[in-house]
Formats: C-alpha cells, sequence, structure tokens
C-alpha cells in the first residue's frame, strides 16, 4: 500500500500538526514550519522541537515534507527579493534539521522580464545551492514542477533537470511531482498514461529513485491549461482513472503521496482519503 496523506496545519504548535494526521489517518503529511505568507519566521524552541518529534514517533507517521512558504522566489529580477529568498530557503533548511523534517519541497520561481529563463535558472542553481552550503543538517530539497505559466522557472521535466544537474548534489536533491501541475504544463496522464509520463520525467529531470513526493491532486483546467487550480480526487481532468493510475504505478510506489485537495462543501479531506484508499487499490 501506498503512504497518504494530506499538507496539514502547525495552528497552536507543531504536535498539533502531528495529531491532525492522526485524525485524517495519514500515513505520511506535509506542512510549513511558519506562516507561509509573510517572510519572518519565530525561531523553533528546543522544547516544541522535541515534543514534536516525540508526538511523531509515538504516531508511527512518516515521512514528514515541509512545504516553502509563499513569497520566495529563488529566480526573482529584484536584488532584495532574491537576497532575502535565498535567506528563508537557508533558514527553512535550518528548521527542518531542528524538527528532524528529512524533505524540503520548493518551487522553483519566476524569472524576470530582463532576467529571461536562463538567467532565471542560473539563479535558482545558485540560491539552492548557497543555502545548502549554508545551513545545516542533511534535509533534501525536492524541486517541484510548476503548472508553466508565464515566466515559469520548472514548469517543464527538462528544465526541472537542468537545475538538478546545474546544483550537483544528488544526496541533496530529489524531486517532488505535483499531478495536477503536470497536467496544466500539458502532460497528459489520463491519455498517454502514468507509465509513459513518469519514463518522460526519468529521462529527462532524473532518475525516479530521486523521486521522493508526489502532490496527488486532481485538476480544475484542462491539459495545457497553465491552470493551477487543485480539485478533489477524480472530479477533475484526471478523474478516477488518471488518478488510479498514478496511485498503482509501481515504480513511484516508494512515494509519500500527498494530497492538497480543496475542502469544501463537495468534499472534505476524509470523503478524500477515501477516494485515494479506494483507488490506490
Amino acid at each position: 500500500m501506498v503512504k497518504l496523506g494530506f499538507h496539514v496545519s502547525i495552528a497552536g504548535s507543531f504536535a498539533l500538526a502531528v495529531s491532525r494526521a492522526e485524525d485524517l489517518t495519514c500515513d505520511t503529511f506535509q506542512m510549513f514550519t511558519r506562516s507561509p505568507r509573510v517572510w519572518g519566521a519565530k525561531p523553533i524552541g528546543d522544547a516544541e522541537a522535541a515534543a514534536f518529534q516525540n508526538a511523531l514517533k509515538a504516531s508511527g507517521i512518516g515521512p514528514v515534507v515541509d512545504h516553502m512558504p509563499y513569497l520566495p522566489n529563488p529566480a526573482a529580477e529584484k536584488p532584495d527579493v532574491y537576497e532575502k529568498s535565498v535567506a528563508t530557503l537557508t533558514d527553512e533548511l535550518n528548521r527542518c534539521a531542528k524538527l528532524g523534517i528529512p524533505y524540503l519541497v520548493t518551487h522553483l520561481g519566476h524569472h524576470g522580464q530582463t532576467d529571461g529563463h536562463k538567467k532565471g535558472q542560473e539563479k535558482v542553481i545558485s540560491a539552492i545551492t548557497t543555502a545548502l552550503d549554508n545551513s545545516e543538517g542533511n534535509t533534501m530539497i525536492l524541486l517541484e514542477n510548476t503548472a508553466n505559466e508565464k515566466n515559469t522557472v520548472g514548469g517543464t521535466f527538462t528544465d526541472v533537470g537542468a537545475i538538478s544537474d546545474g546544483i550537483g548534489r544528488n544526496d541533496r536533491i530529489g524531486f517532488c511531482f505535483d499531478t495536477c501541475h503536470a497536467g496544466a504544463a500539458g502532460y497528459d496522464i489520463p491519455g498517454f498514461g502514468a507509465e509513459t509520463v513518469f519514463s518522460w520525467f526519468s529521462d529527462e529531470a532524473g532518475s525516479l529513485d530521486r523521486l521522493k513526493v508526489i502532490h496527488l491532486n486532481d485538476m480544475k483546467g484542462g491539459i495545457g491549461s497553465h491552470l493551477d487550480r487543485h480539485e478533489h480526487l477524480g472530479l477533475g481532468t484526471l478523474g478516477d482513472a488518471g488518478i488510479r493510475d498514478v496511485l498503482t504505478y509501481p515504480k513511484i510506489s516508494h512515494c509519500a503521496f500527498i494530497m492538497e485537495t480543496p475542502s469544501n462543501e463537495v468534499r472534505g479531506d476524509a470523503e478524500n482519503m477515501a477516494a485515494a484508499r479506494r483507488l490506490s487499490i
């Protein structure tokens, strides 16, 4: 059976995130270690880090995945935004080390009009290399594919691979594959099948052994729409067949499957977990 989970809130304490994951019957989960909408972050105390690790050990859930906040842009054209982005990435690696979190997912940002795509790639490579060189621990950074919207970096598998190769640290650089983003970028999972799409990823980005997390999201937009809008599992463009194909593809069964699906009047997290369990068999 694959490991299934959600992005859960840390409101109240890090340890409460574990309780929320348990309530949702998660095998794994993702979280932020700070508010994702501001630059600053309260330092993590020794006691709260210990409480989190103790709760996690007692739960048996894992791996835990951290996600970078929204504001950093490692491809930023503006020097002040770029410098703050590198500092935040470095700090986030330190926070992961403090909490014992093995994986940190990061988007690869958007380049400026003057810089262009190639310069944007170079900035991302430099930002991640600098963060790795100036942080503690051995948390692996997972490069996430994007919906390939305007000025994006990481919108194609080839782009993700070029950044990974440019960093050259396979011991510290892995991948996160978002199913909604892939479809929005034009990779037709329902049409070509998971085996074909993931073979493209392996050829162009890197070995599937380095793929650690699947963001398991259906999509509101069409294939190639560049629309980053998540939908409940099976109720969007990927449908039951597309989601099932991903969940049952044997070469990615080692991954943590994290849902970032909506919770609304149509469905809540419990219903999406039930759908994922049903489609994973």
